[in-house]
């Protein structure tokens, strides 16, 4: 058989073009998803019924920004819009950020997860201080409500979420690591180049978007912020999405813990239920929520309280992140997480094989 040059060329030209278009087909498809969700979140934040979204929402993938869009206002008498990269308190979110420092002064073998809390806080009086050890701290299943009374169930028996475990694991730092948790965390923030995420302090909160408490789409500044240099390892962190989108990238590709601790973080260790989620116990680790939704697994967090709403999503499988900062909280605790919810549903829809 003779090929001619010709043929040659016509066959190379066919080849190119099936191969152009399956490019551009494949943009389209991604372009649509994209363009998907973007409108159906568009809708979300801004439907006024029940409650307005006030906030901002970004989706990143591969640590690339695909979606970000602000929403409602910072200064609702002065009409002074939400920005991007305005930051926000993130409340338990902050808790994350305290585990992994835990964990890497482990790595390091300066404290050891399974050992009573005692050793570490020789102050403690109560006998539970002989039994409750750091894991328990961490994934909250220490049974602790009060340090001078009796705790409510046998260490490890239960799950009881609280701040007061993570204000616990604060203290453990600095005994065991000799710097204190802002040190810690602002430190990891500046590796991670999380440039806009720094710890709350009393006498200097850094041009902090202020909180506000919402009923009928009216909205009440919080004033006193229940925020203080001691709770701050469970919930003074102020981040931004962009910020947090760097903290997901980090965390969940194994970039700030050895192959070792990082399955020990990603590995849940007692049972949770969070409405945002469904109705079911799922599992639960280090402040890390381990969901199983629409076929699908992910991670998340969330945050609420001081007049602010969080909602930190990841999904493994598509190495996508979903980031929810909102300055408002609702007085009416059925509207909780109301449209983080939905902003998540969304998402989940838009990721789900079909």
């Amino acid at each position: 058989m003779i090929i001619t040059t010709r043929n040659k060329s016509m066959s190379r030209l066919k080849i190119t073009s099936a191969l152009t278009l399956s490019i551009l087909l494949s943009l389209t498809a991604k372009a649509q998803k994209t363009e998907s969700y973007s409108k159906k979140i568009d809708s979300v934040i801004t439907a006024s019924d029940p409650l307005r979204f006030n906030g901002v929402v970004l989706v990143s993938q591969h640590g690339k920004t695909k979606y970000i869009k602000a929403n409602g206002y910072k200064d609702f008498e002065k009409k002074i819009p939400v920005k991007t990269d305005d930051q926000f308190e993130i409340m338990s979110n902050s808790k994350q950020v305290t585990a992994v420092l835990i964990v890497q002064a482990a790595e390091q073998e300066k404290l050891d997860l399974q050992t009573p809390i005692k050793k570490y806080l020789p102050s403690l009086t109560q006998s539970w201080s002989d039994t409750v050890t750091i894991h328990n701290l961490l994934n909250h299943t220490h049974g602790i409500t009060d340090l001078d009374k009796p705790v409510a169930f046998k260490a490890g028996s239960q799950f009881k979420y609280g701040n007061l475990s993570y204000m616990l694991l604060g203290e453990i730092l600095q005994n065991t690591t000799g710097k204190n948790f802002t040190e810690l965390a602002n430190s990891l923030f500046r590796k991670l180049k999380m440039d806009k995420t720094f710890i709350y302090n009393s006498k200097n909160n850094q041009a902090l978007i202020p909180g506000f408490m919402s009923e009928n789409n009216q909205y009440e500044k919080v004033e006193d912020s229940f925020l203080n240099d001691k709770i701050a390892p469970a919930a003074g962190v102020i981040s931004t999405v962009e910020d947090l989108s760097k903290w997901n990238q980090a965390l969940f590709n194994g970039k700030l813990l050895s192959p070792k601790f990082q399955k020990l973080i990603m590995t849940p260790s007692t049972l949770s239920q969070h409405n945002v989620f469904g109705k079911e116990n799922m599992g639960f680790g280090y402040n890390i929520r381990f969901i199983k939704e629409a076929g699908l697994d992910y991670y998340a967090v969330t945050g609420l309280g001081d007049g602010f709403t969080c909602l930190n999503v990841y999904f493994p499988s598509k190495d996508t992140s979903l980031i929810i900062l909102e300055n408002q909280m609702p007085k009416n605790r059925e509207y909780w997480s109301f449209k983080e919810a939905a902003i998540k549903n969304v998402m989940l829809k838009s990721i789900t094989p079909k």
